[in-house]
This record gives C-alpha cells, sequence and structure tokens, in this order.
C-alpha cells in the first residue's frame, strides 16, 4: 500500500492482530540525516527525554521503541503491548539535517516503509523533495492511538529551524548557552537536555523531588559526566518507584570466580559498578558504596567513589588479576557472612542496606545460603541477585520464594550480559522489590526510624 501525505489507517488492517512492527527509513542525500523518534502525551508534548530514541540513545525506558541502524537503513521497532496509552498515545518519526546550506529540498530519495516481523513491506511513504525550500526538519509518520485503536498517518511536515525547532514544538527544552541556535545535532543532544532543569529556574524554587535529582547530576557533571545518561535513567525508575527520597547504604558483592574471567577482561565488571553508583549517589548521602569479590575467599575491596570508579576493576588492589581471594570456586556462604558481619556488627547504623549480588552461576552450598538467607531476614539488609552470563544459579533462584523468613529479603533475575537489555529496564528490575521490603521490614519493626 502506498500512502500520500495526510493519509491516516488503522494498524490492524495491516499488521493484524499482531502488536510488534518495524519503521525503516531510508534516505539518500549529498549529507547526513538523522532520524529520531518522539514520544508524546496527549498534550503532544514530549513525555520524558528518556522517551526520544535515535542512535545515542537507542532504547525507550519499557523497550516500546527500539532504534538500530543498518546499511544506511534506520529501523524502529516498535512492540505497542509495551506502551502504556495514557502516557504516550503518540509516536512522531522525524528526519533532521545539520547542514550550512543544504535542506531537506535537497534530499535525492526519502522513504518510510511499515514492515512485519517477516520483513514484508505492508505500506510506504515517499516523501517530495519539491515540497521543501528552506526546512532542515520534517516530521516523517506518525503512530498513535485514537477511538481504541492505533493507527498510522504519513505527515511530512516541515521545519525551518532544524533538530532544535522539532525539540521546542514538542515541549522539550535546550540549554541556550551550549548550543547555536541552529547546530543542536543528534550527537550533543543528550548532553544538552539534562541540563535544562537547573537553568529554568532558581535553586531555591525547585521541589524537593526535583533538588533530590538535581544535586545527584550535579555530582555526576562534575565527577563522571559520561555517567550522566545512567543518572537520568536511574532517577526515572528510582522516582516510578517512589524511593528518590529514601536513605540506604549500598553494597555490591562480585563473583570472582574462574567462570566469571573473561567478564572481567571484556570490561563487563566495570560496567556493573558505573550502573551502581548512580543508585548509592542517589540513596548515600557519601556517594560511594562498598564492595567486595569472592571465589574461595571473601576480600573486602575499597569503597568505590566518583573519583576512583573509572577503571576501578584494573587498578583497585594491582588490578583484578592480582586481588586476594584464594582459588578460583564458588563460596557464596564466606561473602555472605562477611557482608552480614560488617553491616551488622562492625558499622552498624538505622539505615537499610541494599546488596547487588552478582553471580555467573555454579552455585553449590545451597542449605548453607538458604540457612543465611533466613538468618538475615531478621536483619535490615535487602538482597538483590543478579545472574550475568551465566547457568546453574541453583538456589539462588529460589531464594524468592523460599519459606522460613520473617520478610522476603531477597530477590533474584538474569539476564544474558549487562548490556543485553536496556539501562532502564535494567534498573527497573534492580528496584523491584526493594520498594516492597522495605514496606514489611518497617511494619516488623526491622527497620526503625
Amino acid at each position: 500500500m502506498k500512502l500520500v501525505s495526510g493519509q491516516k489507517i488503522v494498524l490492524s488492517q495491516l499488521i493484524q492482530q499482531h502488536t510488534q512492527f518495524t519503521l525503516r527509513v531510508v534516505f539518500q542525500a549529498p549529507f547526513e540525516v538523522d532520524i529520531s523518534s518522539f514520544a508524546l502525551n496527549a498534550q503532544g508534548k514530549l513525555f520524558h527525554d528518556d522517551y526520544m530514541t535515535f542512535y545515542n540513545q537507542p532504547i525507550t525506558p519499557k523497550q516500546e521503541v527500539k532504534y538500530t541502524t543498518h546499511d544506511h537503513q534506520h529501523l524502529f521497532e516498535f512492540d505497542l503491548k509495551n506502551i502504556n496509552v495514557d502516557q504516550t498515545p503518540r509516536f512522531v518519526i522525524c528526519a533532521t539535517v545539520d547542514h550550512a546550506q543544504l535542506g531537506m529540498k535537497n534530499i535525492q530519495h526519502a522513504k518510510v516503509e511499515l514492515m512485519n516481523q517477516e520483513g514484508q513491506e505492508l505500506a510506504s511513504y515517499s516523501l517530495d523533495a519539491s515540497h521543501f525550500q528552506h526546512e532542515k526538519a520534517v516530521m516523517l509518520t506518525e503512530i498513535y492511538f485514537k477511538n481504541e485503536a492505533w493507527r498510522i498517518s504519513a505527515v511530512g511536515q516541515g521545519f525551518n529551524g532544524g533538530l532544535k525547532a522539532l525539540v521546542k514544538h514538542f515541549g522539550g527544552e535546550v540549554a541556550e548557552d551550549s548550543v547555536d541556535s541552529t547546530h543542536l545535532t543528534q550527537e550533543n543532544l543528550s548532553a544538552q537536555l539534562h541540563t535544562v532543569a537547573a537553568q529554568q529556574q532558581p535553586l531555591e524554587n525547585l521541589a524537593t523531588l526535583d533538588l533530590r535529582k538535581k544535586i545527584v547530576l550535579d555530582k555526576v557533571e562534575k565527577a563522571a559526566p559520561h555517567l550522566i545518561d545512567l543518572t537520568k535513567k536511574s532517577l526515572l525508575s528510582l522516582e516510578k518507584n517512589n524511593l528518590l527520597n529514601v536513605k540506604a547504604r549500598v553494597a555490591l558483592v562480585l563473583d570472582y570466580s574462574g567462570s566469571m574471567t573473561s567478564q572481567y577482561k571484556k570490561g563487563d565488571v566495570q560496567k556493573v559498578l558505573d550502573r551502581v553508583m548512580p543508585l548509592a549517589l542517589n540513596f548515600d548521602d557519601d556517594g560511594c558504596f562498598e564492595c567486595w569479590a569472592f571465589a574461595e575467599k571473601a576480600l573486602r575491596l575499597s569503597d568505590v567513589k566518583l573519583n576512583n570508579l573509572s577503571n576501578y576493576i584494573e587498578t583497585e588492589q594491582g588490578g583484578y588479576k592480582k586481588w586476594k581471594a584464594g582459588a578460583g570456586y564458588n563460596n557464596e556462604p564466606a561473602v555472605l557472612e562477611a557482608v552480614i558481619n560488617y553491616f551488622i556488627k562492625q558499622h552498624p547504623s538505622n539505615l537499610p542496606v541494599y546488596v547487588v549480588f552478582i553471580s555467573d552461576g555454579g552455585v553449590s552450598e545451597a542449605r548453607k545460603i538458604k540457612k543465611i538467607m533466613q538468618e538475615a531476614s531478621l536483619q535490615p539488609i535487602f538482597w538483590q541477585f543478579v545472574g550475568i552470563g551465566g547457568r546453574n544459579y541453583g538456589v539462588l533462584e529460589k531464594l524468592d520464594n523460599m519459606e522460613g523468613r520473617i520478610v522476603d529479603n531477597c530477590n533474584f533475575f538474569e539476564i544474558e550480559h549487562i548490556e543485553s537489555i536496556s539501562d532502564s529496564t535494567l534498573y527497573d528490575q534492580l528496584l523491584q522489590e526493594f520498594p516492597q521490603w522495605l514496606n514489611e521490614a518497617k511494619n516488623k519493626n526491622i527497620l526503625r526510624g
């Protein structure tokens, strides 16, 4: 089916009862063309910065849209079942040009194709360059929800001001003092959007939650700007789970058994530290977290801070290859007891403790682990076990439903590797059961104050 500008059609007529499809965008031009997706609310405004999808931010928080490129093709994979229509009932695919003299009138060919999961073209819309004069941005197509049905619309509306004009049109803001009025590109877009909140109003007038987020973002901006996008995603998840004002101590436990060697070597373990740091910055005023590695023995590492986070795995105690944790087999009970002893006996406090425990499996000592977790349910410690890139997680997979505990003090999920899911989804899973544990622990007087 060939669509023309202004045409609208109910998606089910094309994709039947399926919820997944792809929009493929192809441009031929003597310059680079950037393609983006904007997820809009019912008022037609950008729902959140994280709901802009482009090459530097390729997945929306709940994987509603995933962006990839292949052989100069821009692919937006949609999954309608993941979309909350009350929040984001409209998605607009846009193209922008960052060139001093050339614009949309100079494109040679532009086409948007709707494809099913088998890669078959179901509909297409071609852009006519003769319709443009000075425009450097254009809205190509819309996917939107109306009258209980998802629909697609061929748009073709142009803007003279490029990407910045589009961002402003959809209610977004860009830092005026750091980007030229016409030369906002996808490359610098992420870095600009997060700075706007601090520029919009005086510090003393910020709401409590906004102030909390600003403090965290300012710390990251000064000490580790490469973590800005990660921190924004963590704050979004924390806000959704009503955890922004929660104070807690954070700890990380790292599997150091022989089977983990490749994950240390590839940098995957360092990426775990990078993703835990934003949680520590929010939960803990010290902005750091305790860290252990374990194999045969439990090894207490230095606290992870913003000023030592970079390359921590390669530098801590001479680098991971020199860590002294005994033979390279799993001994979970040793590190579990070490962590409990540290927080309950050596350094007690009234704050809850949130522990992220990384393992690639090969878990034995099931009876001892079960007993430790049952007894630890009396303590103000929540254990979030994460299986990464392994198998045979054994008792860890059963801890969440284990009987004999005062409260459910642990959770487990597994992923293929640290980047196999989006950062937003990872944070959602990391924080999935922590709020419930906080409430239960307070009700049982495990937590006080």
